[in-house]
Formats: structure tokens, C-alpha cells, sequence
């Protein structure tokens, strides 16, 4: 093939539509379409390779899918990065969050609950224990646990809703 400026032109015409077709079928996106199509001009008349004029329109329209998928590959690789830096970013944020709850809690519990509450409230949430073992671990009745965890719970809810300020 001669890849002078005038049958380069002639090529284009002859074959700019298909390619254009097959690449937006495969792109579904104009812009994107007609931006492969022209970059598979680009590189023709870069590289010139030596292609008989017979098969010249299968070389183009071979190398068109070739690079649409190309994209189709670089775009999902693109959308999986993002997404993964997204969670891993949602990620990084909710511990943040959660680890700043946690803290406002234990200033809370510290500042607004007695050292017996804070002991009860310790037991059976911290080490997950019932009323009636935490009961027995504090020599208390079970009552009494659950006075000081509705008692405790009471205030801590009042002060996180705000209407204990």
C-alpha cells in the first residue's frame, strides 16, 4: 500500500463510517467512537505497515475492535481502581467515625455515670455477661444490675440526643 497524502484521504472517506459503526457499537459513546477511529488513522499513518490494498479495509476495521476494546479494558481497570479506592476510602472513614464514637462514649461514661454504674455496665457489656452473672460477680441482686444499666443507658441517651447539656 502507499501511504501518500492523497490515497490516505481516499482510504479515510472509503472507510471512516464503517469503522465509526463498529466502534460505537462497541463504545456506545460518540465522542469516544469517532476519537478511536481517528486514533487508528493516527497510528496507520504513523507506523505504515505493509498491508495490500485488498485487505486494507479488514486491517482497519480489525485494528478499530482491537482498540475499542482496548479502551473497554483500560475503563474497567480505571472504574475497578476507583471503586476500590471509594471503599477503601468509606472504609478508612466509617473506623474513623466509629473509633471517635467510641471515645465520646468513654468520656461520657467517665464524666456522667458513678464508679458503680461504670463497673455494672462494664460487666455486662464489656465482658458480655447477663444480669444474673454480673449479679453475682458484683454480689448484687439482679435488680440491681438492671437499675444501674437502665439508669446508666438513661443518661448516656440523654446526653448523646443532646438534651443533657
Amino acid at each position: 500500500m502507499d501511504y501518500d497524502r492523497h490515497t490516505f484521504e481516499q482510504l479515510y472517506k472509503a472507510n471512516y463510517r464503517q469503522m465509526y459503526r463498529l466502534a460505537y457499537a462497541l463504545l456506545e459513546d460518540a465522542d469516544e467512537a469517532r476519537d478511536a477511529v481517528h486514533q487508528v488513522f493516527a497510528s496507520l499513518w504513523q507506523t505504515q505497515p505493509v498491508v495490500t490494498d485488498e485487505s486494507m479495509t479488514s486491517y482497519l476495521l480489525i485494528a478499530t475492535r482491537n482498540h475499542c476494546l482496548h479502551l473497554l479494558r483500560l475503563d474497567k481497570s480505571r472504574k475497578d481502581a476507583e471503586e476500590m479506592f471509594i471503599r477503601d476510602m468509606q472504609s478508612a472513614t466509617a473506623r474513623d467515625d466509629h473509633e471517635e464514637l467510641l471515645h465520646q462514649l468513654h468520656l461520657l461514661i467517665d464524666s456522667h455515670l458513678t464508679p458503680r454504674d461504670r463497673q455494672v455496665l462494664s460487666f455486662h457489656f464489656g465482658k458480655d455477661m447477663t444480669y444474673k452473672e454480673t449479679a453475682a460477680a458484683l454480689d448484687v441482686s439482679p435488680s440491681a444490675v438492671n437499675k444501674h444499666v437502665t439508669r446508666s443507658l438513661a443518661i448516656l441517651r440523654k446526653h448523646l440526643t443532646g438534651k443533657g447539656k
